[in-house]
């Protein structure tokens, strides 16, 4: 066996390029972390108005509820109750401005297109970086309504240590006129 002194010297040029490379590669993704509040923080992204069908076959309206989330310390959504429908718990509010005589009152439980309260369900943050975003859809059933009806929701979430978020405001709606409107 002929031992090379050249062949050997560009193979360890070669090989310590590539570990150069790779350590470069390496530190640069391992930035700093990013850091966020533990408040969830949230935006409105848009307001979807639709025709549709009820679980009995009626015809009815349905409203689609966009909004952009982020939680710092990954603690958004709960568990399913254990007994289904037994659990008050919930952890996405809405409250209902309804436009009457000209003016935007809020809108009281009796009203029949006062919100339910929702619960976002469990996201687990895997990993050693535990921010959450993403984008929530909210579908809000009207089966009683009048094509005139002018609406707007204030909302906001919780998240399980009981931190709440800002409170953000949809666009205005009104019921008879389908169609998408977004943050102005």
């Amino acid at each position: 066996m002929i031992f090379d002194a050249r062949m050997y010297y560009l193979h360890m040029k070669n090989t310590l390029i590539i570990t150069v490379i790779l350590g470069s590669l390496i530190t640069a993704s391992c930035g700093p972390i990013e850091t966020l509040p533990p408040e969830p923080v949230i935006e409105f992204r848009s307001f979807s108005l639709y025709d549709t069908i009820d679980l009995l076959g009626n015809p009815s309206k349905a409203g689609k509820l966009t909004f952009y989330f982020e939680d710092g310390d990954g603690d958004l959504g709960l568990d399913p109750p254990v007994t289904p429908g037994v659990d008050p718990s919930s952890n996405l509010f809405l409250r209902l401005y309804r436009k009457t005589d000209g003016v935007f009152e809020l809108a009281g439980p009796s009203d029949p297109l006062y919100p339910s309260e929702y619960r976002i369900p469990y996201i687990d943050a895997e990993g050693q970086n535990k921010i959450l975003k993403g984008t929530i859809d909210v579908t809000l059933i009207y089966l009683i309504y009048d094509p005139e009806d002018t609406l707007y929701y204030d909302f906001w979430i919780k998240d399980r240590g009981g931190n709440e978020s800002n409170t953000a405001t949809s666009c205005i709606v009104v019921l008879g006129e389908n169609g998408t409107c977004l943050p102005e």
